[in-house]
């Protein structure tokens, strides 16, 4: 049984792409491949199969090693509220609050955790794949690390460097990584990856041998700029305002982006029609007056973006399309800032308190520490769904007697106005679903593409899988997770 873990030079380099193309590469090789990613912080998430929640990263490199999400894949998961704290989940489960005053100790603290979900998946499985957080040259936060060497020499798991040459710098990016860090840190690494290049590699390989001869690590290879990446669920909002939109001739879908915007891959498959151009709209500028669909995503803290949507106007911009006869669909946090009220009274997403919502549906939210998790099925909009809920909230009003969705279990799910054109839904996921799509944007009278989603994410791996196969020196890769180094790893 073997290990191998993917660290970067930064964040956004490219760590959970590659980790996930690795996996599914291994799978391909017939390989049992496990992801794994000690500490996450996101506030896109996914519900696993024991009934908790990790990070959407790690949701997909499970897909890609072909088995069910699972908790021990993401130990410990941050969801940022605010500027300095974050919702802790340890296990799947909501354990608290962090600001930074505790930040470190508390952290420190869960490695025992960590490493106890790391060796259950380890025993199952030939290889774990691991992708750090961050960059192992932040040496301002190594104290009590469980994220990248904290947990690498820990669990003695030996690492590769990711380089992103896409943002420039990538030869100083590597080699300062080994004169910063810790002799011990270092000693841990044993080569590093270049990303997202574009052009021929051929003008590279001068830089490649001097990385090689200044850092006294070993290169495992070049991967081009993978344009199949764009058809994965994006798990970070560093991306929201780089995601393009086509030519136009389209119908416009408008998604404002908030401060603490979550799960915000709800919308991913939207990229899938050809009738539609998604746009995701951020602060300083407006709601454009010619869309046609309006969503308003989850949130980790709702009422703190409610007042953030108020503040860029987009509120005023929402009453605007509505007035116009234009349709609206809120959901999880969205569908509760549509309603009359939301209230916070034991202070879980922020201080306590209530805000006024805008008006749209006739219902009110309080939020309680309870936490909904679980997989859902239903009927929505007259066609069939599977998705999941992930919510603190609880609903009611006489808007949802005109529920969104009715569940398999009986129960009703969100709320629609009396015209039925302002929508509000607990489900994520519901747009993966071709079906539920079409009965959507029937809505704006867009004819949908019918594709569906799952098929397309797992064509957009095995792409990934085969270039990093043609580019990388897998066998090297392997041979390395496989090495036996301080006798730890059974």
């Amino acid at each position: 049984m073997g290990a191998l873990m993917l660290q970067g030079t930064g964040s956004d380099v490219g760590k959970s792409v590659l980790v996930a193309g690795l996996c599914r590469a291994l799978v391909k090789r017939g390989l049992r491949v496990l992801p794994f990613k000690p500490q996450n912080m996101s506030n896109n998430a996914a519900v696993t199969s024991d009934g908790g929640e990790i990070g959407r990263a790690q949701a997909l490199q499970a897909i890609a090693c072909k088995v069910a999400p699972h908790t021990d894949m993401n130990p410990v998961l941050l969801k940022p509220q605010a500027d300095r704290t974050s919702q802790l989940i340890v296990h799947g489960q909501v354990r608290g609050t962090l600001g930074a005053g505790n930040f470190r100790q508390a952290r420190s603290a869960l490695l025992g955790e960590v490493l106890a979900s790391y060796a259950r998946l380890h025993q199952a499985c030939d290889v774990v794949m691991v992708e750090g957080a961050g960059s192992p040259a932040e040496i301002n936060l190594r104290a009590g690390d469980i994220a990248n060497m904290g947990f690498s020499r820990a669990a003695d798991v030996p690492v590769v460097l990711i380089g992103d040459i896409d943002r420039g710098g990538v030869i100083a990016a590597i080699v300062g990584t080994k004169a910063v860090i810790d002799p011990d840190d270092a000693a841990m690494i044993a080569g590093f990856i270049i990303n997202k290049f574009r052009g021929d590699p051929a003008l590279f390989a001068d830089g490649y041998t001097q990385i090689e001869s200044l850092s006294g690590w070993q290169g495992f290879g070049v991967v081009p700029w993978l344009a199949a990446t764009a058809r994965l669920p994006s798990e970070d909002a560093v991306v929201l305002e780089r995601r393009g939109t086509g030519p136009g001739g389209r119908k416009l879908i408008a998604c404002p982006i908030l401060p603490r915007i979550s799960n915000f891959d709800d919308l991913d498959p939207l990229k899938l029609e050809a009738g539609v151009e998604l746009r995701m709209i951020p602060p300083g500028h407006p709601i454009p007056a010619e869309a046609a669909l309006v969503i308003l995503p989850g949130s980790k803290a709702t009422i703190a973006d409610l007042a953030a949507l108020r503040r860029e106007g987009w509120d005023i911009d929402i009453l605007a399309h509505h007035r116009r006869g234009g349709v609206i669909l809120g959901l999880c946090g969205g569908y509760q800032m549509l309603g009359r009220s939301i209230a916070d009274p034991e202070g879980l997403e922020g201080p306590p308190g209530t805000a006024s919502g805008l008006g749209l549906l006739d219902v009110e939210t309080t939020l309680h520490v309870h936490k909904a998790l679980r997989p859902v099925s239903g009927t929505a909009l007259g066609a069939p769904f599977e998705g999941y809920e992930m919510h603190m909230g609880r609903t009611c009003g006489p808007d949802t007697e005109r529920p969104f969705a009715t569940l398999s279990d009986g129960r009703r799910d969100g709320a629609m106005n009396a015209a039925g054109m302002v929508l509000g839904s607990y489900v994520h996921g519901l747009l993966a679903d071709s079906d539920q799509r079409r009965a959507l944007l029937a809505r704006i009278d867009v004819v949908a593409e019918g594709l569906d989603y799952g098929d397309s994410v797992e064509a957009a791996l095995d792409e990934i899988a085969s270039a990093l196969e043609e580019h990388l020196d897998i066998d090297a890769l392997i041979a390395l997770s496989m090495a036996e180094r301080k006798g730890s790893r059974s």
